[in-house]
């Protein structure tokens, strides 16, 4: 008799051991779909942005009055990266997009009380001046760009020169490059309100097999219902050694307390769609 209860008492706790090896397997599975569930909605929460066609190309001259601009949606600029929020009159921007097989084109609203560069040498920096910052994914892959072109991110300087950080090596710890070829630029006061200047961009798309050192990679033609990468902030510095805030088109989860994550993951990035089509005439 002892030994058939010590029998019924090793089948029992065997049965309880793997009743809780189950459970713990499907709460584990249960918080793995839950992340991935939370993972997948904020990415769908995203903001998420149209580029319009344009039929014929745009002048980039800081008027932006093709009417194509008319037509286009307005985004807000109103993601915190760093520092508090500014006031409305310290900094505010939206933006427009549009597009055709050669060129994505942007047109920004900037108010901005203090216009600052404090440095001439256009890669020394460049990020402590203000400027336009545009991300552009091409193939909307996400991923690790820091020190390659998987991704770019175009700061664009108020002498209207392009930089980003190119490939590292050994003997280039700093690898920042002028891509100046990659961007036109031009932006001017609005006429009435001399805080507000309107800046507008022809940007010519290249894929991740792009090099510094190869001339021979072109930019890739765009097509409609293409969708991209994008994102785009505003470094504001008013007269301080570093910028004082940096403000952005795409909501960012912060990791580890910081939100400024674009330069370095594109995964943070919003969704950019090229759509047709409209006529564009001055």
């Amino acid at each position: 008799m002892t030994k058939y209860i010590n029998t019924l008492r090793k089948r029992a706790l065997a049965g309880l051991i793997a009743s809780a090896f189950i459970s713990s397997a499907f709460i584990s599975n249960a918080v793995a779909n839950d992340k991935n569930k939370n993972e997948s909605e904020k990415a769908n929460e995203r903001e998420s942005f149209v580029a319009l066609h344009t039929s014929s190309a745009i002048k980039i001259d800081g008027k932006a009055d093709e009417s194509t601009w008319s037509q286009a949606t307005w985004y807000p600029m109103h993601s915190d990266m760093i520092g508090n929020l500014p006031t409305s009159d310290d900094f505010s921007g939206r933006f427009k997009l549009a597009w055709d097989k050669g060129q994505l084109y942007l047109l920004a609203e900037i108010v901005d009380d203090v216009l600052f560069d404090q440095y001439p040498n256009p890669l020394n920096l460049y990020w402590d001046d203000d400027c336009l910052e545009v991300f552009i994914d091409e193939d909307k892959s996400g991923g690790n760009h820091q020190f390659n072109f998987n991704a770019f991110a175009y700061h664009v300087a108020l002498d209207n020169q392009a930089v980003d950080i190119g490939e590292q090596t050994l003997t280039n710890k700093e690898p920042f490059v002028l891509l100046n070829d990659h961007v036109e630029s031009r932006w001017a006061r609005d006429a009435n309100d001399h805080t507000k200047i309107i800046w507008e961009l022809a940007i010519k798309i290249y894929d991740d097999s792009f090099k510094v050192s190869d001339a021979s990679v072109k930019p890739v033609e765009l097509n409609a219902n293409k969708q991209m990468g994008f994102m785009l902030a505003y470094c504001d510095n008013d007269g301080s050694k570093q910028r004082e805030h940096f403000m952005g088109s795409t909501t960012i989860e912060a990791v580890n307390g910081d939100k400024n994550l674009g330069y370095i993951d594109a995964s943070v990035f919003s969704t950019l769609t090229l759509k047709p089509s409209v006529k564009n005439s001055k």
